[in-house]
């Protein structure tokens, strides 16, 4: 029961009169500073390469491959891509890159999504920094206020994901054809978009609004036995939620940056069959 006395959520972080005198920030005797300076350079890197190829507006398309970051191409200026899933909808008064239509959905599902918040939140914003080492800012406020608050459209996100997704297992169908659009071609395009597709299908289901979709508000699931079973399989997917969002992350810029190459004249794409 409250007593008038306890200290308000915002009122001192944790250095507070009811908390213990512990002089020092931490008492870990770890490299307990790896972890989140790792997670903050590799996100660093990511946005500096995504921001870069986003705005490069060139070397998007290298028959039969489309970059990741540009598909579905929606601008008048895809017109010179024979094929791929491209609809000239924003017509020729769209002068920027092509891609910055359609990264905002992608992008905005992964700024959301709970293992994200968690990484980013250590690693760039200290909040906090690392288990049992103490929240350096003298108030919090979760995701309660503007903007971290609008965390909580992640579940539109996931969907918005899951058409991006299916658009780009289109491209990776696609990518089974040669520069003359006949099928039973496989390069190692093929191969890295194969992957690709692979790991950004298991990082959306693995979501955890997905994993709620599927299962959640069920009082009984004996009484739902197929949506159990899809409910332990996104579960499982769940438990390593972590491992396949930077899977996911680095497949996404390497395809991407295949696709450049081939596109930029750098080499040909080896050819299987």
């Amino acid at each position: 029961m409250a007593t008038g006395t306890e200290p308000h959520l915002n009122s001192g972080g944790v250095r507070t009169g009811t908390r213990a005198a512990i002089g020092a920030s931490h008492l870990r005797t770890d490299r307990w500073w790896l972890a989140p300076a790792a997670t903050a350079a590799g996100l660093l890197a990511f946005i500096v390469y995504s921001t870069w190829r986003a705005f490069a507006n060139a070397d998007y398309y290298s028959a039969p491959y489309v970059s990741p970051f540009y598909s579905p191409c929606l601008a008048e200026n895809c017109k010179s891509m024979p094929s791929g899933p491209n609809a000239d909808l924003f017509g020729s008064w769209w002068a920027i890159s092509p891609a910055i239509i359609i990264l905002i959905f992608p992008l905005g599902f992964r700024l959301t999504c709970y293992y994200y918040r968690k990484a980013y939140y250590r690693g760039f914003w200290a909040s906090p920094p690392a288990c049992a080492v103490a929240e350096p800012h003298k108030k919090y406020t979760g995701e309660t206020r503007f903007p971290l608050i609008l965390q909580n459209i992640h579940r539109y996100f996931f969907y918005a994901a899951i058409l991006v997704a299916g658009v780009l297992t289109y491209d990776t169908v696609l990518s089974f054809r040669d520069t003359d659009e006949n099928w039973g071609h496989m390069g190692l395009g093929t191969v890295i978009f194969l992957i690709n597709i692979v790991l950004i299908w298991t990082y959306t289901i693995s979501c955890h609004s997905c994993r709620h979709i599927v299962g959640g508000k069920l009082k009984h699931f004996s009484k739902h036995p197929v949506r159990y079973k899809a409910w332990q399989f996104v579960g499982k997917l769940n438990a390593r939620h972590m491992l396949l969002a930077w899977a996911s992350l680095v497949s996404v810029a390497l395809a991407d940056f295949y696709v450049y190459l081939l596109a930029s004249g750098a080499f040909d794409d080896p050819r299987f069959f």
